[in-house]
């Protein structure tokens, strides 16, 4: 979900940073626009949409170091012209404490506005022939006061309770003290949706930056409820629902060459290693060539890896999912009372988490219907 629609950018504070593609038809409308209009040329339309952008970074990063000191860490955000989506961890439980969500959602417009004020105030004393509050506020023409009212509409926007926006982030808070979180989620994104219809039937009448505000709040909040369902999965079903309980395994005794033929027959890239009922450990089909490159056929002992994770049935897809991603596994096996009855791939558990968030948003469209 994190790489539809987005490029990667990098990471800063161990954060993953993603720009959304939205940012492409936000720079094609800024040049088209303002170049019909007798704007200041393509090069000062890239800097417009470039004050954007680091206005957005700055946004969310403010989120991210907020999220950092409660405790509750960001994992990924993907930035869209109008703030961004922050994904925290996925296997954390959903947070329903109303007031950490505050002082997190805060962060973000603050930070705007607190540019925007001192911006302001050092154009106005050094530079007060720029006209801070002549229109249009915003201009490639005019970047220096573009920039402190881009600050000031990026802190306000935030504000309304439009989920993902601040303001809705602290609605939906409210709003899991009394409904599970992917209902409040649902409840919130109506809420996104209806504003963002307002954006846009009032952007055909008055001013066309409101029909493209709308446009990424609609975006956003679509970005958000996946999200939700995504981490309902993984808190909701368990690994006996998904574990994969038709798999092959090695033993001890088996050569590499045994081995290899093995991985041949069969779909799996890795394979627990069991000696009678026991479990002893787990060798992927890579470590099973590159140990024949090196050293010719042998046996398999050697050369499995004896330290590695075992989930119970009862597990959820989170644990698992923080096991695979935070611990760099291919493969986990599933017991249940000391004996092997399952594994869960990386492949395997992406592609059901898929199936799962699918059939939970067919049911959803039943329901409605």
């Amino acid at each position: 979900m994190m790489r539809s629609w987005s490029i990667p950018a990098g990471r800063i504070f161990g954060v993953e940073i993603r720009i959304h593609l939205t940012f492409l038809l936000l720079l094609a409308y800024v040049v088209l626009t303002e170049g019909a209009a007798g704007g200041a040329g393509a090069g000062r339309a890239v800097a417009l949409v470039g004050i954007i952008f680091v206005s957005v970074v700055i946004h969310e990063l403010a989120h991210a170091l907020a999220a950092l000191h409660s405790g509750r860490p960001a994992k990924s955000v993907i930035l869209l012209p109008l703030g961004g989506v922050t994904l925290m961890d996925e296997t954390a439980p959903q947070d329903r404490l109303a007031n950490r969500e505050l002082r997190i959602a805060a962060a973000g417009p603050l930070i705007n506005l607190l540019i925007a004020f001192v911006a302001g105030a050092v154009l106005q004393t050094v530079a007060p022939e720029l006209g801070i509050f002549s229109q249009p506020y915003v201009h490639s023409a005019h970047l220096l006061r573009s920039l402190v009212w881009i600050n000031v509409f990026i802190g306000a926007v935030n504000l309304l309770p439009a989920y993902p926006m601040d303001g809705g982030r602290v609605v939906r808070a409210y709003l899991m003290r009394t409904m599970d979180p992917i209902r409040a989620t649902r409840r919130a994104v109506t809420i996104s949706q209806g504003f963002a219809m307002i954006f846009i039937l009032a952007g055909f009448w008055r001013n066309t930056w409101l029909v493209l505000i709308g446009f990424f709040l609609f975006v956003a909040s679509q970005l958000e409820e996946r999200s939700a369902v995504f981490h309902a999965v993984l808190e909701n079903v368990r690994l006996e629902d998904v574990m994969l309980t038709d798999f092959a395994t090695l033993s001890p005794a088996d050569t590499l060459e045994q081995a290899l033929d093995k991985a041949v027959h069969t779909l799996q890239d890795d394979f627990p290693v069991v000696r009678g009922a026991d479990l002893v450990g787990v060798i992927s089909k890579q470590s099973i060539v590159e140990a024949l490159r090196a050293s010719g056929n042998g046996y398999i002992q050697p050369v499995m890896n004896r330290l590695f994770e075992v989930s119970s049935r009862y597990d959820t897809l989170a644990i698992a999912f923080r096991k695979i991603t935070g611990r760099g596994l291919s493969l986990i096996p599933v017991v249940d009372e000391g004996h092997l009855v399952g594994i869960i791939t990386l492949q395997n558990l992406m592609h059901s988490m898929s199936l799962l968030a699918e059939s939970k948003k067919l049911k959803r469209n039943e329901e409605l219907a």
